[in-house]
């Protein structure tokens, strides 16, 4: 915030409003393309950028800063205008104020991806893209702050998940200036008029307080008490709603949000969130059979599945093949690993207290592959946006002396990629097992009944490592290209 350009640009009130419009810009064209371009994906906006640049920018700016992708999110701005034209005064009711119904639009999302052949049909890509803005208008034009961040956008969730392993956060440059703080601008916003300071930060209602400025953030997260990245949309609103220039993006050390604890605002404690330690593992195995669905072994267990099953519905094969892979076994080797962990360390707990307090641990792993996947589609694909880019303006009406080159090649040599894949991969093995050891010891202290408490759960990483070696050493589709796999 504080170097000279970008911080100039992000201190202004507006940055956000341009990025946002910049990538709104960009969903427009992908859904014009995909209603009304031609029907093949690798010759389509709506067929190229959601799923290899999209996907690829994410990977990088999740490991290089943090939840950028929120920051700039398109679905944004007609969700400001429907905060205009719609009351936007109910409360999201109490039931679904966790992440479970994020967590089965997620389920969803993948399956959807997986059966129907996302990536190689422009028009449900642009539906997709269409009921999405839709979604965020209507849920966050009748309840209260961003409903649809925090508790649906299943997007949203990757990003929040994922970026726990980042190494930026927004947060509060000097803790003792918000000690004193009396305003608490950076959560109900600032207003025109002064607010009755000696009647107490409550004591004027929000129409009583003048025209609002600047809002505050509305996933409540309250500066003084908030850790780490979980539900943090990167909106800045804080930011520039901090009379003493106290909140910034800061630096921090990738991953550590994992092991520890506290009390954070608009989130609690992450030991006592069964649901978003559920979300966090669901991401995990989610990132391997994903992997899973883009390699040649995939289509032999299909049709094996298929024979058992007695049917010929990809779809419904691909549901009980992920049902399979990502809730059941899933559950079943969490489960084992932490009665283990329990029974190791003598900790007493219960196997959904034991996964609640580890299962963050594995979310570097699964970030690690989660990152190896979609950088090899972009390394791999991302100068087709080359020819692309001239066939539409074409379209448009502009003339090329030479037509579009579709034979275009990866972006790093191809000796690259494996190597590359295997080094995000186990880089987020390393940091796994940092963080599931740094959590046995935060939760029974250092010492022998640390490593006990750990081993399993370091077993577990190793075993999904070795499957992620596996998969990344298999023949993988090249979506989103004229490449074969």
């Amino acid at each position: 915030m504080r170097s000279p350009l970008l911080g100039s640009f992000l201190r202004w009130r507006h940055s956000r409003s341009v990025l946002q419009a910049l990538f709104l810009s960009l969903a427009i064209l992908v859904m014009v393309d995909g209603f009304w371009g031609p029907q093949l994906s690798p010759k389509n906006m709506a067929g190229v950028l959601p799923w290899v640049h999209w996907r690829g920018f994410v990977a990088l700016a999740l490991l290089l800063a943090g939840n950028l992708f929120c920051m700039a999110c398109p679905f944004m701005l007609p969700r400001k205008l429907a905060k205009k034209l719609l009351p936007a005064d109910r409360h999201w009711p109490k039931a679904l104020r966790t992440k479970w119904l994020a967590l089965f639009l997620l389920f969803l999302f993948l399956w959807a991806y997986e059966a129907y052949h996302l990536w190689a049909s422009p028009l449900l890509t642009a539906w997709l893209a269409l009921s999405y803005f839709v979604a965020a208008f209507v849920i966050d034009g009748f309840f209260r702050g961003a409903t649809f961040c925090k508790h649906v956008c299943p997007i949203g969730q990757f990003h929040f998940v994922n970026s726990l392993a980042s190494p930026l956060e927004i947060a509060v440059r000097e803790p003792g200036v918000c000690a004193t703080c009396r305003t608490r601008d950076c959560i109900v916003g600032r207003y025109e008029e002064p607010r009755g300071l000696d009647q107490g930060t409550e004591a004027l209602r929000p129409h009583e307080r003048g025209k609002l400025l600047q809002a505050g953030c509305e996933l409540w997260l309250y500066q003084e008490t908030k850790t780490g990245n979980m539900d943090c949309t990167f909106c800045m609103e804080c930011i520039h709603a901090c009379p003493h220039d106290n909140v910034g993006i800061l630096t921090r050390a990738p991953a550590r949000e994992l092991w520890e604890d506290p009390q954070r605002a608009g989130v609690g404690r992450f030991s006592r969130r069964p649901d978003l330690a559920a979300l966090a593992l669901f991401l995990t195995f989610a990132a391997f059979l994903n992997a899973f669905g883009m390699v040649t072994p995939v289509y032999a267990v299909e049709a094996w599945m298929g024979r058992v099953m007695g049917t010929t519905s990809e779809p419904l094969v691909i549901g009980v093949l992920f049902l399979a892979g990502m809730i059941l076994l899933p559950a079943l080797l969490v489960g084992c690993v932490a009665r283990c962990s329990a029974s190791l360390s003598r900790s007493g707990r219960t196997i959904i207290q034991e996964a609640t307090r580890y299962g963050y641990a594995l979310v570097p792993l699964g970030f690690g592959m989660w990152v190896a996947h979609y950088l090899f589609h972009f390394l791999v694909g991302g100068l087709a946006i080359v020819p692309l880019t001239q066939e539409y303006l074409a379209f448009l009406g502009f003339s090329f002396p030479r037509a579009p080159s579709w034979a275009v090649g990866p972006l790093v040599p191809e000796s690259w990629l494996l190597p590359l894949e295997l080094i995000f991969l186990e880089l987020g093995l390393l940091v796994s097992l940092v963080v599931a050891y740094r959590i046995a010891v935060r939760e029974v202290g250092p010492g022998p009944r640390a490593v006990r408490a750990f081993a399993p759960w370091g077993l577990l990483a190793l075993f999904l490592s070795v499957a992620g070696v596996w998969l990344l050493l298999q023949p993988m589709e090249m979506r989103g290209t004229f490449m074969g796999s």
